[in-house]
């Protein structure tokens, strides 16, 4: 009875939100550009203008970054301060939008798009998923990003690695399809080591109820497996190995990928 009741528990805490057959075409069989089509060489800035167009060009999926200016617009930027990308030793969020314009995209003439820029090039020709990054102004951003997609008519989900952020959308506005992004426990820096346990083995779906994990390309546990058995959709995130991208997406619902060009759909 002991071992029937843990296992009662730990199914409780691990079962996703299954979705409907509208939200599994959303993802399924889509490869989708990571931060855009954007080049190894840098030539085509990752979170670009130019990214977006070539992957809208392309057929592919998008994924991107959210995450909000010191005035409160929402960019498209996935790190927390500006120097891998821009080359300026300054926090992301201590920068207003006019700042923000003036700076350039890994030495290009590309500047950081704002999140309704991004959304007028896709134009709903293409499925996004949209990566809300946690910080210190979590609420705010989740208002701003629903405040955007009501207005947009393509299709899109959206995913976080905070459960919280997830779980607000999954209070907010539960029709919108979410996804819980996760990684091997090893690879959670800067938290504790129970948190690490936590998340990779999906017990953190008891706050966001997730429809679909996005998992790095590592091995998964029991647990994590154990969810998409009881019907999480499954999505791998960044395959740049072009020798074994099919493996993948046979694995897999959705791949996000970058520095090759597959098939936009691969069933």
């Amino acid at each position: 009875m002991i071992i029937l009741f843990l296992a009662a528990i730990i199914i409780f805490l691990i079962y996703p939100k299954r979705c409907t057959k509208t939200q599994e075409m959303i993802l399924d069989g889509v490869n989708y550009a990571h931060r855009g089509l954007h080049s190894k060489d840098k030539s085509v800035p990752e979170n670009s203008i130019s990214a977006f167009r070539l992957a809208v060009e392309k057929g592919y999926g998008i994924e991107l970054d959210v995450i909000l200016s010191k005035d409160g617009e929402v960019m498209v930027f996935h790190d927390d301060t500006l120097e891998r990308i821009c080359g300026i030793s300054r926090n992301f969020e201590e920068c207003t939008l006019r700042e923000l314009k003036q700076m350039k995209l890994c030495n290009t003439a590309e500047e950081i798009p704002t999140f309704q820029e991004v959304l007028n090039i896709v134009d709903e020709k293409v499925p996004i998923i949209i990566e809300v990054k946690s910080g210190k102004r979590n609420k705010e951003l989740c208002e701003k990003v629903l405040d955007h997609v009501r207005e947009y008519k393509g299709d899109y989900c959206i995913e976080s690695f905070n459960p919280f952020i997830v779980l607000w959308f999954r209070k907010n506005s539960p029709q919108i399809m979410r996804g819980q992004l996760m990684m091997d426990r090893k690879r959670y820096k800067n938290v504790p080591k129970w948190m690490g346990f936590v998340m990779s083995n999906a017990l953190a779906n008891v706050i966001s109820r997730p429809n679909f994990i996005a998992y790095g390309t590592g091995k998964k546990s029991f647990l994590l497996r154990s969810s998409e058995r009881l019907g999480a959709m499954k999505v791998v995130w960044t395959v740049n190995d072009t020798l074994n991208y099919r493996k993948y997406e046979e694995e897999n619902h959705a791949v996000i990928f970058e520095y090759y060009e597959p098939k936009s759909k691969y069933r």
